[in-house]
Formats: structure tokens, C-alpha cells, sequence
């Protein structure tokens, strides 16, 4: 009995930690949001000098509330969940942990609570909490076309570096006669033509001479071909990856992933059959 109660009671804090569909899990997940503004509010106003020494003691006491909230929280999802490592290793749980570290880190580290600002990563699951399944199922086409162009990607990054090294060895030969150019240098002219091909134009480094500058403007023209060939890679891809089924925002219970099918059995990631597809058969029709 005492097993059926805890289990029921693991059920209930599961459907409102990590369910969006519930009106308590739906209060629950805004809360949160409100919460993690809030405590990177904080964070941010400690480092303006007048504030801070005006409302030191205040933003103490607020970053430990914080923190002490979370940590509550993210031993919940722990306990909720099956597989509480296989949680803990994802990469919502890593965010999680990582979002209360620095605050205990910072009473043997000092300045180490600034990097509480990383739960602004946290505000990602805003996305299930307002049901925005279009947007998740957005996501994971970027992601897969991403994955998918890694190696174009990875060959024409290459090509660029080869393409900046020659670009940088020639100005140099052009520029180099020049110091007032600042081209002193392989190194120094190569980061100039990153600078260039990019389109960046810092303008701490131009050429001087008229062959220099034909050159550059050359680089330059040569820069917007260059930034539309990784565009095109992945629009390609993203083309080929766009699905038409619809996904949605329930949590596998053993890996805590979501995205899922609507009319999904068994969670895509682990294998494992998923609670609510089970809540659903024995729905009388």
C-alpha cells in the first residue's frame, strides 16, 4: 500500500514538473519562468556598482531564495523520474545543475555566482510550456539539417581557412614594404583577410597601395559569395529534412526527452512505452 501510495505520489509530482498539459504542471512551468527572470535579473543588476552597493545585503538573500528553489526542484525531477541519471545526464538536466553550482561554488570561490546567468538557458522550455509544438518540431528540422551538412560544412570551413591563408600571404607580399599598414606579418595579414572575407571590416588594418586596395575590394566582393555558400548547404537541408507530422510536448518518463508523435506508443529516443500513450487506450471511446 505504502509502494502505491508513493508511486501514485512520484505520478502527481512527475504530471506537474514536467507535464505542460495540466493546469496545475502549466502553473507550475510559468512559475518557473517568472522565477529564472527573476534570479538573472538579479544577477545582472549585482555587477552595475551603484545598485549593488545600495542592495547588496537584498541580492544576497534573493540569490540564495533562488538558488534554494531550484535545488528543491531539480532533486524533484530526480525523484520523479525512472531513470533519475539518465535525467540527470541530459541536457536539460545538466543546465539545471549547472544553474545552482555557482552559487554554492561561491563560498569557496569567489565571483563564481556570476555564472548563475546561465539559467537564462533554462527559459528554453518555454516552448513546452506554452504547448508551441510547431516550434518544436522547427527545432528539430534545424537541428537535423545541421547534423546533416556537418561534413559540407566541416570541408568548406576547411576550404576557407586554405583561402585566408593565401589571401593573408599575398597582402603580405603586396603590404609588407608598407609598416604603416600594419601588415608586419603572415599571421597579421591573415587575420586581416578573415576580417575582410567576413565582412566584418574592422578597419584597424588597410592597404596602402593602389595594387593593395584593387586586392582587397576583390577579397571583399569574393566575402559575399563566400557567406552564402553555408546558407545555401543548410537551406538545402532543411528542405529534405522538413517533416509534416505533428509532434508534441510530453516527457518520456525514462529519458525525459520530449517531441514525440501524437500518435506515438513508445518514446523515439529509449524505446520505453510511453504513460500517456497508455493513459489514452484506456480512455473509454
Amino acid at each position: 500500500m505504502e509502494r502505491k501510495q508513493e508511486s501514485g505520489f512520484k505520478e502527481k509530482v512527475y504530471d506537474i514538473i514536467f507535464e505542460a498539459d495540466t493546469p496545475w504542471g502549466k502553473f507550475f512551468d510559468v512559475s518557473l519562468l517568472i522565477i529564472i527572470l527573476l534570479s538573472v535579473l538579479v544577477v545582472m543588476l549585482e555587477t552595475v556598482g551603484p545598485i549593488q552597493e545600495r542592495y547588496q545585503n537584498l541580492f544576497f538573500v534573493l540569490e540564495w531564495v533562488f538558488t534554494i528553489i531550484f535545488t528543491i526542484e531539480y532533486i524533484l525531477r530526480l525523484y520523479c523520474v525512472y531513470k533519475p541519471m539518465k535525467y540527470a545526464t541530459s541536457f536539460f538536466g545538466i543546465v539545471d545543475l549547472l544553474a545552482i553550482l555557482p552559487t554554492y561554488l561561491s563560498l569557496f570561490i569567489y565571483g563564481t555566482h556570476y555564472l548563475v546567468v546561465i539559467r537564462a538557458l533554462r527559459l528554453l522550455r518555454v516552448f513546452r510550456i506554452f504547448k508551441l509544438g510547431h516550434f518544436i518540431k522547427e527545432s528539430k528540422i534545424i537541428t537535423d539539417a545541421l547534423k546533416a551538412s556537418r561534413a559540407k560544412i566541416t570541408v568548406f570551413l576547411f576550404s576557407v581557412l586554405l583561402l585566408v591563408v593565401i589571401i593573408g600571404s599575398i597582402m603580405y607580399l603586396i603590404e609588407g614594404g608598407q609598416p604603416e599598414s600594419g601588415f608586419s606579418s603572415i599571421p597579421r595579414s591573415v587575420y586581416w583577410a578573415i576580417v575582410t572575407l567576413t565582412t566584418v571590416g574592422y578597419g584597424d588594418i588597410a592597404p596602402q597601395t593602389e595594387i593593395g586596395q584593387f586586392f582587397a575590394a576583390v577579397v571583399m566582393i569574393m566575402g559575399y559569395a563566400i557567406i552564402a555558400v553555408p546558407t545555401g548547404i543548410v537551406s538545402a537541408e532543411m528542405v529534405q529534412s522538413a517533416r509534416a507530422e505533428a509532434l508534441n510536448t510530453h516527457c518520456c518518463q525514462h529519458c525525459s526527452r520530449e517531441g514525440h508523435d501524437n500518435d506515438a506508443k513508445f518514446c523515439k529516443y529509449c524505446g520505453a512505452e510511453l504513460r500517456w500513450a497508455m493513459e489514452d487506450e484506456t480512455l473509454p471511446s
